[in-house]
Order: structure tokens, then sequence, then C-alpha cells
């Protein structure tokens, strides 16, 4: 490339031809709509149809018998006050751990904060029983901590139980967006307010909280559409406390009522939606009003134990109980049975290595990766033709590519169940065959790999809209003013630009496919066995030393990739292309 753009730089301005430049709308220019086109009908596929197919169903008179009972049935006005309780009570809490975690990284000064950031990341490459497993194992009835050093029978199911492990699960994504937000933070309005005489706990509450409110509310907005849609742990630990997400499980997979299920998830589909309107309106809000540059400097760490004391305190004492739960996983799947007969053992890791374990670890492992790296690839075209290409209807296709992480995880495993388990007729023609149940490869896999890859593609996606947003649009321009196609231009020029952006899409792809449960548990066949389903039976059946080997393995192979994935990306080959 380096080659051709030098004489096309060293031509005079205007002595080009006409005839050698490319003309808009010219066939040369045919791979745009081609990747529009491409893009709109996998969108519509992955994530469209089994909307409108769960829409469909749930306004049918018996979904629609239901949707208008949820404030007259007393039952169903239960199931609907849990639900916002659980995800108010959650969002507030994990919000508040994940600023404590994140303020004693950025701002304290202490010892060991890489290991801290390594603490505060492990909940999100675990599968979703690992902290719920340990939890009733060590604070349950006969729980090792609860019963056997304090002597209480504590009833960890219900509420209490959900609050405590679905905070400890989630506050990684407030800890994660909050230190992003305290990094960028101008170190100038902490040294002005310190020059006229305030101190550092004045500083705290009178600038450093203000500033971080968009980020706080976001949080809590983005923490309450987590909890209220998470499936597995009230299906471990819930109890009689039932959500809508185990509702809506139970009413297709235990009554075999469809229209049911499409009608709890049509009710917990309205405030997951609204929410993330409402998230995305106070981002863009706050893009507007936003008057700092790049911070300038860096900050003064704190040293004041008024401050420091409470935080570093708060800050050890969750990552004391983040250990504790991932340490109780490693070696619960070492013993017989934990806390009941230590010995040690390798029965569980035998049972996952061999036989259905071995199957679903080589299948699950498989799809993420097909799935990994469609999602990253897919987020990434997304993003430049929202950035780049697109005018009108830019937001249209950035917030249908958002969807798969919008739409909670029943909500899309349902809807994938009605859409692709039987076909879909229209004007009394078939257009979809059924993929969700047959054969291992064109049917429960198939429909795996597109939940796989609807799921995850919203977080490469903004990753990469990120990117291109602080990429000067001249140098895509440069390409295509040399006759270079739009799908030359993304795949040259663009996307070795991005290529920090895709990593993230790329490693966040598989760690998501290999955890997720909540849309795959609907559509699994009897020949496409995945590990989280798996744990999920062997949580139920109560062996949970299986369950936990089954944890670790999973653990383990999501750190191997993410791992390789790192070291792939800095071999000088990949790393040449970028600076080319």
């Amino acid at each position: 490339m380096t080659a051709t753009l030098l004489p096309a730089a060293a031509d005079p301005v205007g002595t080009s031809s006409p005839s050698s430049r490319p003309r808009r709308g010219s066939g040369r220019d045919i791979s745009l709509l081609v990747m529009v086109v491409v893009v709109a009908l996998l969108l519509s596929v992955i994530v469209g149809l089994p909307l409108v197919r769960i829409l469909t169903v749930a306004f049918s008179a018996e979904g629609w018998s239901i949707v208008s009972s949820m404030l007259s049935n007393p039952v169903n006005r239960g199931i609907l006050w849990n639900t916002v309780q659980l995800g108010v009570i959650v969002s507030l809490l994990g919000t508040a751990v994940g600023f404590v975690m994140a303020y004693a990284q950025v701002r304290l000064k202490f010892r060991g904060k890489r290991i801290l950031h390594l603490i505060s990341l492990m909940p999100i490459v675990s599968p979703p029983f690992a902290v719920a497993t340990a939890a009733i194992t060590l604070f349950g009835r006969n729980g090792m901590i609860s019963n056997g050093v304090f002597g209480q029978q504590i009833d960890i199911y219900g509420l209490k139980g959900l609050t405590f492990v679905l905070t400890l699960s989630f506050f990684p994504v407030a800890y994660m967006n909050l230190k992003g937000m305290l990094e960028s933070l101008d170190p100038s309005l902490d040294e002005a307010a310190a020059n006229l005489g305030a101190n550092k706990l004045k500083i705290f509450t009178s600038v450093t909280l203000p500033m971080l409110i968009p980020g706080i509310a976001g949080s809590v907005l983005l923490l309450f559409v987590e909890s209220i849609a998470d499936l597995a742990n009230p299906l471990v630990l819930g109890g009689d406390y039932t959500v809508l997400a185990s509702r809506a499980y139970l009413a297709v997979v235990g009554e075999y009522n469809v229209a049911g299920g499409a009608a709890y998830s049509l009710v917990l589909l309205l405030p997951a939606l609204s929410v993330f309107l409402i998230q995305r309106y106070w981002v863009s809000r706050k893009n507007v009003v936003s008057v700092t540059g790049k911070p300038a400097g860096s900050p003064e760490l704190i040293t004041a134990p008024a401050l420091r004391i409470p935080m570093l305190v708060m800050a050890v004492a969750v990552a004391s109980l983040v250990i504790l739960m991932y340490a109780t996983v490693v070696f619960g799947g070492f013993v017989k049975i934990f806390g009941v007969n230590n010995d040690f053992t390798l029965d569980h890791y035998r049972f996952v290595l061999a036989g259905i374990g071995s199957d679903a670890m080589f299948t699950t492992t498989l799809l993420a990766l097909i799935a990994t790296p469609i999602a990253g690839l897919l987020g990434m075209l997304i993003a430049w033709l929202v950035v780049r290409k697109l005018k009108r209807t830019s937001g249209l296709m950035d917030f249908v590519g958002m969807l798969g992480l919008a739409v909670p995880g029943t909500v899309i495993g349902i809807g994938y169940a009605i859409a692709f388990n039987t076909p879909t007729v229209f004007a009394g023609r078939q257009w979809f065959p059924a993929v969700a149940g047959g054969s291992a490869i064109l049917g429960g896999a198939m429909a795996i790999v597109m939940v796989f890859v609807a799921r995850s593609l919203p977080t490469g996606q903004r990753a990469g809209i990120s990117a291109l947003q602080q990429i000067n649009p001249a140098i895509d321009e440069a390409a295509t003013s040399l006759g270079a196609s739009s799908l030359t231009t993304f795949r040259t020029v663009t996307l070795p630009l991005i290529r920090p952006a895709l990593l993230a899409g790329l490693t966040y792809a598989f760690a998501r496919s290999m955890t997720t449960l909540s849309p795959i548990v609907f559509i699994t066949t009897p020949q496409t066995k995945i590990m989280t389903s798996q744990i999920l039976a062997e949580v139920d059946s109560g062996r949970f030393g299986n369950a936990f080997a089954y944890c670790a393995i999973l653990i383990v192979i999501v750190l191997s990739f993410i791992g390789l994935l790192n070291l792939a990306m800095l071999h000088p080959s990949i790393r040449g292309i970028q600076r080319r």
C-alpha cells in the first residue's frame, strides 16, 4: 500500500482525470451495499426474528391473559414485585461495591493493586453457578462457616442469598465502568479544591462524587437489567422467592406452556428494554454536556487515614470474599463431599473428563470457538458501518446490534425455542426451518452458535465504535480515493487500526459464550451438551463436587484462551499489519 500511496500523494490537486476517481454509487462500491445487506440479514435472523416470534406468542389469547393479570393476580403481582425488589437492591449494592473497588484501585496508595484488579475481574470469567454453589457450601444450613464455625443454620435461599450472590457476581461490571471514569477525571479539579483549603474527604464528597454521577447512574441501570435477567442463580438459590426469569423457565420447561413463558418474558422484557433506552439517552446527554478534555498529569494518591483506611478495609473484605468463593470451587473439586468428607479424590475430575463431561467440554469449547470470530468481526463491521458509512440508518443498526445485550437471556432463549424449534410460516410459506432440535451440527449446535453471537456481539460493537471515534476518518477516505472498495478498506485499513477493540471483543465473546446459561438452556438437545447446562444438572442433583470440577475446568479453559489470544495479538506478523 505504501508504494501506491507515494505517487498519488505527489500528484498536484486536480491533475488526475475524473474517470480515475471512484464515483459514488459506481460498481466499485457495490461491496458496501453487500456488507450492509448481509449485516442487516444477520441481525434480523439472530436478534429480530426471535423477538418478533416471542411477541407474537405473548400477544396470543393464552399469553395475553397472563400479561393482563400481572397486576390483578396476587401470585403474578408477587413475582413482579420480587423481580423489581431484587433488581433494585442488587443494582444499588453492586454499584456501591464496584465504586469502592474502583476508588481504591485508582485513588488510594497501597501495594498489591494489580492483584486487587485481577481479583475484581474473577467473577467475569467464571460460570454463573460458581459463586452460588460455593455460597451454599459455606453459608448454607449446614455450611462450613455458618454451621461449622458459628453453629448457625442459616437459610441462604431466597432474597438474602440471591442478593449476596448476585452482588458478588455483578459488581465487576460497575467496577470496570467507574474505574475508567475515575482514570479519566482531570486531576486539576482536585488540585483546585485543595488550593482552596478542602481536605481529602471534602474533595471526595464535593468534587469526585458529583463528577461520577453519570457513571454511577449508568452502573445502577446496567446492574438492574443484569440482576432481573439472571436465571442461573434464582434456579439454584431462589427457593420460594420466584422471579420473572425463573417463572418463565418453569412455564416452558416444567409446564410445557410456551405461551405462558412468552408472556412472562414479555413482562421481563419491558423494564429491561426501558432501562436500556434510558441508559443510552443518559450516555448521549453525558457526552453532550462534557466540558473537560483529557486529564493533564496523574492524580495525587490518597494517604489520609480518614478516607484511606475505611475504603481499604471494605475493598480487602470484598476481595477476601471473592478469593474464599473461588478457593472453595477449586478445593471442592478435589474432596469427596466438601465440608462433610474432605478426603482427597479425583473422582469428580474423572467424571468431567470422561463420558458426558468430556462431550460437554469439547462441544462447548468448539461452539464458542466458532462463535467468537464471527461475533468479533461482526461487531467491528457494525461499528465501522455505524461510524463511517451509514448516516440516516446508523442509529437503527447500532440499536438492533445492542439488543443482544439489552434483551434478557431468558427472553432470547425462549424466543429461539419458539422461532427455530418449529418452522416459521408466513403467508402460507415456510421461511425458516426448525434448527433447534435435530442433529448436533445442523440442529441444536447451529442455534447455540447463533445465540452466542447475538449475546457477545454488543460488547465488541461498543468497543469498535469507541475506537473508531478516536481515529481520523481521513485515513479511510485516503484508501477510498485510491480506488479501494469498502470491503478492502475495512479489511486492510480499519481492522488493523482497531486491533485492541477487536481483541476486547474476541476476549469477551469467548468468555461470555463459555459461561452463558439463560439463553441456551431452552435450546440444548441430547446431541448437543453444554457445560453450563451440565453444571445446572449436577447442582440440582446435589453433586456439588462434580459441579465444582466443571466450574474449575471451565475457568481454566477461558483463562487459557484469553492468554493465547493476547500472545497471538502480540505476534510480530500481526503487529506488523498494524504498522503497515
